[in-house]
């Protein structure tokens, strides 16, 4: 492939060791924040409701990459850029999508299961789709970062990232329901107010390297968010599921898990170049375009 010529690679964020594991501890708590709030019935929709399931994941885990990779070879972004835009489609569900697919008029149950299983296989999905797609690309030279990555070693960051807070606040729940209960509100609510405080205070530092190099990621998040939306969407609409269903799966296409693809650009690539730029933009700007979505639907009933 030919890329645009960019050096992209002068733009490291100011992000240290301890500012990666500070980063990692805040994610972890508000994913068991997050698992505290999950009810058995929560995942009747699995049984009840497969279809639907399975056709967000197919949208989430499947077509999102593809799309993903079909957008690069079109807009033929620099590399960096490129591989943050492939990790960025290769993460699970964003958190907070079950109480935008709620806001929306959406299945919230149906938004929940779809978190928590692509939140579950993403110790696998996410390595694998990231390293597939990105060979596809074949930018390894290009990068001026080697793009082999241990398999292993993201799977083993995964894991501390989403799987275990979220597994033990779902033994939480079924063990002791009636704490989880009590605290799983303000621990929510003050867990956000810590990631979010830690997020802006890092967005601060690096203001000047975002500003710098705006015009040149801007542009590709606004159309690979577009373009995450409109795969959700689109895939539901194909297969004829429910209005309410259909939201719910344009909405948790829409919404990757960016603080997860923060970690893991700063953990296996050192916020070196156009990856850092996109995830971090992308963890701001899905949120924001998903609660647009959701507002206009709010407004309007769903169509059976």
């Amino acid at each position: 492939m030919h890329f645009l010529a960019i050096d992209l690679n002068q733009a490291v964020l100011k992000f240290s060791d301890d500012n990666v594991i500070l980063l990692k501890i805040c994610l972890g708590i508000v994913m068991y924040g997050v698992a505290l709030n999950l009810h058995t019935k929560d995942f009747k929709e699995i049984l009840t409701n497969p279809r639907s399931v399975v056709i967000g994941l197919l949208s989430q885990v499947v077509l999102l990459p593809a799309a993903t990779f079909g957008l690069i070879t079109l807009l033929n972004p620099h590399p960096s850029l490129a591989l943050g835009m492939i990790l960025v489609a290769a993460c699970p569900g964003g958190p907070l999508s079950n109480f935008i697919a709620h806001l929306s008029g959406g299945n919230a149950e149906l938004s929940v299961s779809l978190t928590t299983i692509t939140t579950l296989l993403s110790s696998f999905t996410t390595p694998f789709n990231f390293a597939f797609w990105a060979n596809m690309l074949d930018i390894q030279s290009a990068s001026g970062k080697p793009l082999t990555i241990d398999f292993i070693e993201m799977v083993i960051v995964i894991l501390e990232l989403t799987i275990i807070p979220t597994f033990l606040g779902m033994l939480t729940r079924y063990r002791f329901p009636q704490f989880a209960e009590k605290i799983t509100k303000a621990f929510r609510i003050v867990s956000l107010i810590i990631f979010v405080i830690f997020i802006v205070g890092a967005f601060v530092d690096n203001l000047g390297i975002f500003v710098k190099y705006l015009f040149h990621f801007l542009g590709l998040v606004l159309a690979h968010n577009l373009v995450a939306l409109l795969v959700g969407g689109l895939t539901a609409r194909v297969f004829r599921v429910p209005g309410r269903d259909l939201r719910t799966i344009t909405i948790e296409t829409g919404i990757q898990n960016g603080s997860t693809s923060v970690v893991l650009t700063m953990a296996f690539f050192g916020g070196v170049g156009g990856m850092a730029l996109i995830v971090g933009w992308w963890a701001i700007w899905d949120m924001c375009s998903s609660l647009i979505l959701a507002f206009y639907w709010s407004k309007r009933p769903v169509k059976t």
